[in-house]
Parts: C-alpha cells; structure tokens; sequence
C-alpha cells in the first residue's frame, strides 16, 4: 500500500521524537510491503520564525493532500510575549479547524511494567484500559465572541461555549461506535446542573444512545468525573466529553500511565486526513539534548496505521514492540525506575526497531 504522510516535527523535542516515529514505519513499510512518502511542513514557532506565521498556507495544502498527518509538539518560552494571533499553539488550533477533526481520541492504558511509575496505587490502575473522545474544534477555544474588553470603566474578557446540535451528536456517535467494538459503555461528562450547553448534550446523548442499544449509557458532572478518573478509573470504557473539559481530563488521565510521555493520541474527521500527535508538549528544557521519550509519537504513529491506513496488524505489531521494550527493562528519564535502564531518545528507537526486526 503507498501512503503519503505530512510530517510537522514543529518545535522543542518535536524533531527528535518524529524522527523516532520515521524510523519506526520505514521499518513497518519494509516488512509489511508498504511504501510510505512524507513531506515535512512547518507549524508552531518554527513556522513564526521562517514564515511569520504559526500556520502557513503551504502546511495546510500539505496536510490536505496527504494521507495522514504527523505532528510533533508546538510552543515554547521564545514565543510566549507574542500576540495571540502569533502563538504557536494557534498553529495547532488553526490546523485542527482547517482539517476539520472534529474527534480526538486518547487512549489510556495501563503499561504493567510501568505501574509502579504511576503515583497511584497498583490497585487501583492495574485494568485501566479506556479511551477518551474529546470534541475538538468547537466550544470554549472556538466561541464567538472572545477577547477582552472595557465595561463600565473596568477591564474585562469574555470567552464563548457555543455548539451547535449536530456537533454534539457527530462527537457523541463516534463514541458509541468506539464502545460497540470494546467493552460496550459510554460515560457521556458535561456540567448539566449549570450549563446549557451541557443540558443541550445530555439530551443528545441520550437520543444518539436509542441507535446503539448493546451499549450502555451513563452521564457524569465533569467534576465527579475528574474524582472518579483518580479513584477507580478502572470503571471507565468510552468517555466522551466537549472541548476543554476533555483537554483538562486526558491529562490527569495521562498520569494514571505514569507518564505523560506515554500518551498518544489521534484526531479525525468525517472524511480528509487524521491528525496524529502526542499529548505531551515541546518539552524545551530538554530539547535537543536526546533525553526525550519518543514512545507517545511511535505509538502515535501506530494510531495512524489503525484508522487512517486500517493496517490493524502493522499497529498491533509496533504496540508490541513498545511494550517489549518496557518489559525489557528500558526507560527514557521521565519514566526511570530503579533498576531499569535510561536510554536516550535514539537508543529508545532503536530499541523499538530491533523488536519490529525480530
């Protein structure tokens, strides 16, 4: 099969985990008989500093005449006095919008060998298996109107939650779809006992539900939902949530494999290319210097394989490898433990591609 793939590496540790990712699926593209074409594209402050734009218009025709789309990470100290309209993160933002993924799926999955570097007991994250389905281009982030303002003298800021019906039940179907082919549950998180909008949700969830009468539907306020994901998320199969409330809740879930560095995610859409990244960010402290764990973007890139390429095999096989090599014993810094062995980026690749290999 021949696929061409954009790859934004962007900034911080973004380039050196992406090259990680390349390695591993020249390797997957070499023993499954696969041919794999990437076009790199600039995004984030990379693209501010050669392009004066976080979002150029050659990425976007890049990213839409691909197959698929790898990102790295965006942002960083350098760019955190510009103005709003040249942050970096309003790359990512752009480029979600313009791609149109509206659905942004996190799994979270408890490694065995690296429970012990979760901060939460052995007990409680041992079967924690769930994914999280986070509606990804409207809300908050996206509301009109936004921005700050003079009222009465006084300054002040208003930001909007605005969505539409059919946004909610586009997100909110994708996740009974997911839930019928697991385990059958759907936990649907708003904040019904204040918002509208969540009243709008709770309502739409329950009617999308009637379409998938083997799964089971439950509603959660966001802030039981948040207690409960430290206190046995284990209970959880499908959550789906709106915009920010998904953001803040897959990252506390992140914690629960020990690592943000272990996190990966994908975004898709209706029918253009899925967007496929880390959850974790550009890491500048540590950028360049090969101490970045490069895990979260190869399984990233497995991600890819499974709902952009339906290459169900070559995903499992690079899931594989990474777990071998957790099981192995080999850690990049964020995840040591005692007795493990700290690699560097590179080695941690290439550690991957020696299981792909064998």
């Amino acid at each position: 099969m021949h696929k061409k793939i954009a790859v934004l590496p962007g900034d911080g540790i973004g380039r050196e985990i992406m090259d990680g990712a390349i390695k591993v699926l020249d390797v997957v593209a070499r023993h499954f008989g696969h041919q794999f074409d990437y076009e790199f594209a600039l995004i984030g402050g990379d693209a501010i500093d050669q392009e004066g734009t976080p979002l150029p218009e050659n990425t976007i025709k890049v990213c839409k005449t691909s197959d698929a789309v790898l990102l790295g990470a965006v942002g960083g100290p350098k760019w955190d006095q510009n103005p709003s309209h040249l942050r970096p993160e309003k790359g990512l933002l752009g480029l979600r919008k313009e791609l149109g993924v509206f659905a942004n799926l996190r799994p979270v999955t408890c490694f065995p060998d690296l429970a012990e570097a979760s901060t939460l007991k052995m007990e409680i994250i041992k079967e924690v298996d769930l994914m999280i389905v986070r509606e990804l281009t409207g809300g908050l982030y996206f509301g009109e109107p936004k921005g700050r303002q003079n009222e009465n003298g006084e300054e002040s800021a208003v930001d909007t939650l605005f969505y539409t019906r059919r946004e909610m039940e586009r997100i909110i179907r994708k996740a009974f779809e997911l839930a019928e082919v697991r385990r059958k549950k759907v936990t649907s998180v708003d904040k019904a006992n204040v918002l509208e909008t969540s009243k709008l949700w709770r309502e739409v969830a329950e009617e999308v539900s009637k379409d998938f009468p083997e799964v089971k539907l439950e509603h959660m306020l966001v802030d039981n939902a948040a207690m409960q994901l430290i206190r046995n998320p284990a209970q959880f199969d499908v959550i789906v949530t709106e915009n920010m409330f998904g953001d803040i809740l897959s990252d506390e879930a992140s914690m629960l494999t020990g690592s943000l560095g272990m996190l990966a995610s994908a975004s898709l859409s209706d029918d253009g290319p899925g967007l496929y990244e880390p959850v974790h960010g550009s890491a500048p402290d540590i950028a360049g210097q090969n101490k970045a764990n490069p895990l979260a973007m190869i399984l990233s890139a497995a991600l890819m394989l499974k709902y952009s390429f339906s290459m169900n095999q070559e995903a499992c096989a690079v899931e594989e490898a990474v777990q071998q090599v957790l099981k192995g014993g080999y850690r990049t810094g964020d995840i040591a433990q005692e007795g493990t062995t700290i690699l560097s980026t590179d080695e941690m690749t290439q550690k991957v591609v020696e299981y792909l290999e064998t």
